[in-house]
This record gives C-alpha cells, sequence and structure tokens, in this order.
C-alpha cells in the first residue's frame, strides 16, 4: 500500500516536472516565433569610417533621383508635345522609380548613423510590401513600353487609332494590378513564416532571400511559389520585349535611308538601356550564391539606386522631344525670374 502510494507520488512529480518543461519549451517557441516586434539591418559590412562615405554616396544617388525623375515627370506634364504613349509611359515609370528607391535609401541612410540599425516589424513587411509592388510593376511596365515602340515603328499610321488613351490606362493599370497581386502573395507568406534563427537581416533593407535565412520554417512551398510566380513575371515580359525588338529590328532595316534608321532606332535605344539595366542587376543578385552576401548587396544596390538614378538620364540625354521641353520649360522660369 505504501509503495503504491510513492510510486502515485513519484508519477505525479514526474508528470508536474514534464508539464513545465513541455510549457517552458512552448513559452520559448512562441516568444521565438510570435514575438518578433523588430529586425536589425546589417547593411555593407565596412569600417565604420567607411559609414559617412556610404552616408554621402548614398544621399548624392537619392539626390539624383528625387532631382531626375520628378524633373522628368514636370517636364511630362507641362509640355503638350509630350502627350503621347511613349511620354505616359516614361512618365508612370519615373514614379516608380522615384518611389520604390524612396522605400529604400532614407531607411538605408539613416541606419549609417544609428547604432541598433533596427527596422521595426511592421516596417519591414510594408518596406517589403511596397518593394515588391513596385519592382514588379516596373517589369511588366517596361513589356508595356516595348510594345508600344513595336506599334510605334511597324504600323505607324495604325500607332494613334491602337494606342489610344483607354488602352495605355488599362495597360499601366494592368501592370499595377500584376504588382499588387504578386506583392500581397509574397509577403503574406513571407511574413507567415516564423523567424526563430534570428532577428538579424544581413542586409540593407528587407529583402526575401535574407528572410528566408532566419526562418525556421520549412521553406519549400515558399521557395516553389516564389519560383513559379518569378516565371509568370520575368519570362511573358521578357518575351514581349525580345519579340516586340526582332520585329522593330526587322522593320527598320528595311528602311532605305540611314537617317530613317538611325531615328528609329533613337526612339528604342533608351529603353533598351533601362531594360538591359535593371533585368541584369535582377538576374545577378537572385543568381549570387549566398555564400556571398556582399556581392549580393552590391548587385541589390545596382537596381534599387543606380538604375533609378540612370532612367531619367539614360531619356533625357538620348531624346531630343524631352531635351526640347527642358529648355523650353527652363527659358519659361529665367523669363518670369
Amino acid at each position: 500500500n505504501h509503495g503504491s502510494n510513492l510510486d502515485v507520488h513519484l508519477s505525479f512529480v514526474y508528470f508536474a516536472c514534464t508539464s513545465q518543461q513541455v510549457s517552458a519549451m512552448s513559452d520559448k517557441e512562441t516568444c521565438n516565433h510570435s514575438e518578433v516586434t523588430d529586425f536589425i539591418l546589417v547593411g555593407f559590412r565596412v569600417c565604420p569610417e567607411l559609414h559617412i562615405l556610404l552616408f554621402l554616396l548614398f544621399l548624392l544617388v537619392y539626390a539624383m533621383i528625387l532631382l531626375g525623375n520628378i524633373g522628368m515627370m514636370v517636364i511630362i506634364m507641362k509640355d503638350p508635345r509630350l502627350n503621347t504613349p511613349m511620354y505616359f509611359f516614361l512618365g508612370n515609370l519615373s514614379f516608380i522609380d522615384l518611389f520604390y528607391s524612396s522605400v529604400i535609401a532614407p531607411k538605408a541612410m539613416i541606419n549609417f548613423w544609428s547604432e541598433r540599425k533596427s527596422i521595426s516589424y511592421a516596417g519591414c513587411v510594408t518596406q517589403f510590401f511596397l518593394f515588391a509592388l513596385f519592382i514588379v510593376t516596373e517589369g511588366f511596365l517596361l513589356a508595356v513600353m516595348a510594345y508600344d515602340r513595336f506599334i510605334a515603328i511597324c504600323n505607324p499610321l495604325l500607332y494613334t487609332v491602337q494606342m489610344s488613351t483607354r488602352l495605355c490606362v488599362q495597360l499601366v493599370a494592368g501592370s499595377y494590378f500584376c504588382g499588387c497581386i504578386t506583392s500581397v502573395l509574397h509577403t503574406s507568406m513571407t511574413f507567415a513564416l516564423s523567424f526563430c534563427a534570428s532577428r538579424t537581416i544581413d542586409h540593407f533593407y528587407c529583402d526575401i532571400r535574407p528572410l528566408q535565412r532566419l526562418s525556421c520554417s520549412d521553406l519549400f512551398t515558399l521557395k516553389m511559389v516564389s519560383f513559379t510566380f518569378s516565371g509568370l513575371i520575368v519570362f511573358p515580359t521578357i518575351i514581349v520585349i525580345i519579340v516586340s525588338y526582332l520585329y522593330i529590328v526587322s522593320t527598320v532595316l528595311k528602311i532605305p535611308s540611314t537617317e530613317g534608321r538611325k531615328k528609329a532606332f533613337s526612339t528604342c535605344s533608351s529603353h533598351l538601356g533601362v531594360v538591359s539595366v535593371l533585368y541584369g542587376a535582377v538576374f545577378f543578385m537572385y543568381l549570387t550564391p549566398d555564400t556571398y552576401p556582399e556581392l549580393s548587396k552590391v548587385a541589390s544596390l545596382c537596381y534599387t539606386l543606380v538604375t533609378p538614378m540612370l532612367n531619367p538620364l539614360i531619356y533625357s540625354l538620348r531624346n531630343k522631344d524631352v531635351n526640347e521641353a527642358l529648355y523650353k520649360l527652363l527659358e519659361k522660369k529665367s523669363t518670369i525670374l
């Protein structure tokens, strides 16, 4: 009887201790999985003395982005001669470049001076969502711009009929819609992960690959969905761009005069330059192995800040209409002063 009571007592003690351990582990797991309130953005792994130099570099590039893209939008809105589908798309491209660089640059510059280099969980979600929205929208918009050039050069007599205002608005709205759907899906799936490995993001903004490295969840489904959506975004847009330019080249080569060929190619070279810089940087970044995170950051820098800085320069330097509109606007301002 006494032995039986002792066994029951020991069993109770064991059960109580086990319950406490399970409860403690559960609390720890809950803390790790659900109580992430912020992340640490490591940024560039350089000596502190170089942070000032990097801050000044980011500041200069961001100032050029603001000046170039806002300037481009003002020129397009002010000059009636630029009230065409091509410049409508270009104005939207400047808007996208301005906003997705603004999602990244200010926070990166603040972190150069901050010791903690933190970003709130909500801030990270917002940054991730907005950046994905604008970068995907830009990919679709570049395909739309290639189609616009194809119609302008291959069917010039039907250009104004085919590229109506209604169609242009629908194409831009469709680009934003595709960007929004993709961004919602990627953001919801990424932040449904359990971040229990660490809070430290080895990047200068919240990007999908560094966030995946922090997760202890099964990444198979997320990676398959990401791969599928990347394929659905990248390949159709690239195919539209390539096919459009194959037709453009074929048509331009049939133009008898050298001057005519030169003029036709000049309207496309700016767009090709923008496409090459953006897609080149994106492919370089996502094909870079995880073992080279610093190289991945440099590639990210190219399409988050360098591309939005170069786009207005590429279009303004090689575009006679934009240059004339700029001179006209500056003359008007100087006359008023």
